[in-house]
């Protein structure tokens, strides 16, 4: 009898952690960021979701130079919340894999928009992000704020990371 409660109890763990769930979801505005989620989710099976803007970014609206630039502008007001196209629905999965570029040390404000939307509630988060020099910073802990309810488990710049970096990174904060 102990050895059919002890095989049910092993077997039902085996299948909780085998129907876990995990989406990648990443926002990019030059196809950086963009090709390390794609990458990486292919790696680990996952699903992918694009954050897609209302307003797609130009080059002129990532112009860092030009104060007057959207991006420069939604970077510094800390209440912007840029329109998503279309929705995304993380109600199926048990992790979120959150992948962004990294616009003035923070995440874009977009994520933002993207993170205040979701029922975060028994999930876990991590975040990956591509830089041009600032790394990850503090934005994966300022947008864990955001997911109310979630387990963040961290978060780390992968620039010039690969796929297998990132699966292993991932897997091994999983465990």
């Amino acid at each position: 009898m102990k050895k059919l409660i002890l095989t049910l109890l092993l077997g039902g763990l085996l299948m909780a952690s085998a129907s876990a769930k995990t989406a990648f979801v990443y926002f990019s505005a030059t196809g950086t960021t963009e090709k390390i989620a794609k990458d990486a989710a292919s790696a680990m099976g996952a699903d992918i979701f694009e954050i897609q803007p209302v307003h797609k970014y130009t080059s002129a609206d990532l112009n860092w130079h030009d104060k007057k630039s959207l991006s420069s502008i939604e970077c510094n007001d800390p209440k912007s919340r840029p329109a998503i196209a279309i929705p995304i629905d993380i109600s199926g999965y048990d992790t979120v894999v959150l992948c962004y570029p990294i616009w003035w040390a923070y995440a874009p404000k977009i994520v933002y928009t993207f993170v205040e939307s979701q029922k975060w509630e028994g999930k876990k988060i991590i975040t990956l992000c591509t830089s041009g020099g600032s790394g990850l910073g503090r934005s994966g802990t300022d947008l864990a704020k955001y997911a109310k309810g979630a387990d963040f488990r961290g978060g780390k710049d992968f620039t010039r990371g690969k796929a297998d970096e990132i699966k292993k990174y991932v897997e091994g904060l999983l465990k």
